[in-house]
């Protein structure tokens, strides 16, 4: 038996994340335009890509507040459940990418400082970035082939993305398994893998202090509990919901979690870039490369 969805809760929710998340993500988009317009780095790139992600997220909040306040009803015009579904879902899934290939830069600076060194154009960021854009935008295009296709749409339904029929659940169950593997647990490995090799080296770095290894420790473990707070349990339910054959309406309080998300990515941008910092600042994870060319450069000197 279903449980009924407490649309107060969840419009409480959208109602705290949106008073937080606009205005510190507006203050993120602008610390990031400045440093990338003064000093482009791949980080601060890709950073500045999940910062109008969240934005993005933002902006069709009032709607998804909206529907909360009609006690769960959409009694909006289909076009823009389409449109907010698709915006929801996908900046979701682009965020979990972008932390992906902010984990993958980090390990390279560390564990390859040639290779980085190498690879700090711009262009490379930017191409990755617009990769990520267009991969979870041609996922969650199932938002509007469900709704839309002729021999799936529902036209009698009184509610946005939900209570779907059979036949949309035949589509829509395995699309959001592959979700949860390609897009959620695949991102959360590499994450994973990165962090844990990023710190096993900067510990085996005898020139970083032991605070900056303990802030450099806290920087990777903030990011991977965003995925595990955050972003697992949403995916959890398509797994969940494979299974069961059905979409479960539980699956509506962990997408809060996802929600909420965007107030804590400022947190993260905080650490994570030198945009919140002295320009003379160094990134922790930039020391690894740093030390590399200076004893590099001392050793050249002394022979």
């Amino acid at each position: 038996m279903d449980t009924p969805l407490k649309s107060e809760v969840i419009l409480s929710v959208y109602i705290v994340t949106f008073l937080i998340g606009l205005p510190t993500n507006l203050l993120a988009l602008y610390a990031f335009s400045v440093k990338i317009y003064s000093k482009p780095l791949p980080t601060d790139i890709l950073l500045l890509n999940l910062v109008v992600s969240d934005l993005l997220f933002l902006i069709v909040l009032p709607l998804k507040m909206h529907e909360a306040a009609s006690d769960m009803k959409w009694n909006l015009p289909l076009f823009l459940c389409s449109i907010t579904s698709f915006t929801f879902f996908s900046t979701i899934y682009t965020s979990s990418l972008l932390l992906m290939a902010v984990s993958v830069v980090r390990y390279i600076g560390v564990a390859f400082p040639i290779a980085y060194h190498q690879l700090q154009k711009p262009v490379y960021a930017i191409v990755s970035s617009a990769v990520i854009w267009i991969i979870s935008a041609a996922h969650c295009s199932i938002t509007f082939i469900t709704q839309h296709a002729p021999s799936l749409a529902s036209t009698h339904s009184t509610v946005c993305y939900e209570n779907f029929t059979e036949k949309q659940l035949e589509i829509l169950l395995p699309v959001r398994l592959e979700f949860f593997f390609v897009l959620c647990l695949a991102p959360l490995l590499v994450c994973i893998f990165c962090y844990l090799n990023c710190i096993v080296i900067l510990y085996r770095q005898p020139r970083i202090s032991k605070m900056q290894k303990q802030k450099a420790i806290g920087m990777a473990l903030g990011t991977l509990a965003v995925f595990l707070v955050c972003v697992i349990p949403y995916n959890v339910s398509h797994v969940v919901g494979y299974f069961q054959g059905e979409s479960p309406r539980w699956r509506y309080y962990t997408l809060l979690l996802s929600t909420f998300n965007t107030c804590i990515d400022p947190i993260i941008f905080y650490f994570s870039s030198s945009a919140f910092r002295c320009t003379s600042e160094k990134s922790i994870f930039r020391k690894g490369a740093h030390n590399f060319f200076r004893a590099r450069k001392q050793a050249t000197s002394s022979s």
